[in-house]
């Protein structure tokens, strides 16, 4: 595989189990590419992206910080997209323990979303219907939470919904984008699936989850004997970011108010988000997608279930076993939402 190409799959494999370089919280993978290209004669550009590439099958061999050894963190830093490296610490005192610097990124606060709230009988959160039989997880609000008043309440439909969010100018998404991209599905579904913004396809058909990646979800469905017509799907974001970038937190509470009324409208028994920032957004936590998998959490009442975005399966096939596991999981809990409704 061509070094650029196997920097390109690092990054994104980063992005999509929830672990950030500092490049990518405002940067596309695109972006970071080219910047190597641009700062970089070709065969520095070259020798950069094959240290990246090393670093992949060999972390601890590529540390130097020196632009001179081919590292694509140190062009990174000399275009202005990374801080300079911090300098080593100081050798401990005998006696003393040695500290352990965080790795992880500054907290970096949620952005505002409005309260949601769709009463589920026997569905509270935290109750005991599901407690003895699957892993608790992160729980956002509860189930007896009153609506929300927002500029959106006054939508009783999918329908009336999708127009609106056609019309939307509340972000500068809209700007770019050929079309918004509302969703589309049963409005009463038992299950909903959450993505995060339209890619290239969905911008150019209106329609969620289209393309590779839409083939991939709708077989991911039938596996569990579930077909599209009998879900909904939808993003957190409405229209596509420029480059599939990571969706800004202005964007994210601009469009927020959409997914949260869907969600009140539809009244699922069961949520399932793919991809790292869907998950992120609806649990407000900076959690890993390795984190977060595995576990029932509970969005205002509903349980939600975490999973790999199916474009990440595509690009990352040793990933489809787990998200078996995932969407199993999903569908027992649906099972187990339906026995006691």
């Amino acid at each position: 595989m061509d070094p650029r190409e196997q920097l390109r799959t690092y990054l994104e494999q980063r992005r999509e189990t929830g672990e950030t370089e500092l490049v990518l919280d405002k940067l596309s993978i695109d972006e970071v590419l080219r910047i190597i290209a641009g700062e970089a004669s070709s065969a520095r550009g070259s020798a950069v992206a094959a240290a990246a590439a090393a670093e992949i099958e060999h972390p601890s061999s590529v540390r130097s910080g020196d632009p001179g050894t081919g590292d694509w963190r140190s062009t990174l830093r000399d275009a202005g997209a990374a801080p300079a490296a911090k300098p080593p610490a100081a050798e401990p005192l005998p006696g003393e323990q040695t500290p352990v610097a965080s790795t992880d990124p500054a907290p970096v606060k949620p952005p505002s979303i409005p309260r949601l709230a769709f009463p589920q009988p026997g569905h509270e959160a935290g109750g005991p219907d599901e407690a003895s039989e699957f892993k608790t997880g992160i729980v956002v609000g509860a189930a007896d939470s009153e609506l929300f008043r927002s500029p959106f309440s006054h939508l009783d439909s999918l329908q009336a919904i999708a127009e609106t969010v056609r019309s939307c100018t509340r972000c500068p998404l809209y700007a770019t984008a050929t079309n918004a991209v509302p969703g589309e599905g049963d409005p009463n579904a038992d299950l909903v699936c959450v993505g995060e913004a339209p890619g290239a396809s969905e911008d150019e058909t209106g329609r969620p989850f289209v393309g590779e990646s839409g083939k991939l979800l709708t077989k991911i469905l039938e596996a569990i004997k579930l077909s599209r017509e009998e879900v909904f799907i939808c993003n957190v974001l409405k229209h596509r970011p420029p480059g599939n970038r990571n969706p800004l937190p202005g964007e994210v509470e601009a469009c927020s108010p959409y997914l949260i009324r869907q969600l009140e409208i539809v009244r699922p028994k069961v949520i399932v988000t793919f991809g790292t920032f869907a998950a992120q957004t609806l649990l407000n936590t900076k959690s890993s997608l390795s984190q977060l998998r595995g576990l029932v959490h509970r969005y205002y009442g509903t349980p939600l279930i975490v999973t790999y975005h199916p474009a990440a399966l595509l690009r990352n096939p040793a990933w489809k076993r787990p998200t078996w596991n995932d969407v199993q999981l999903a569908r027992r809990v649906l099972d187990s939402a339906r026995q006691g409704s």
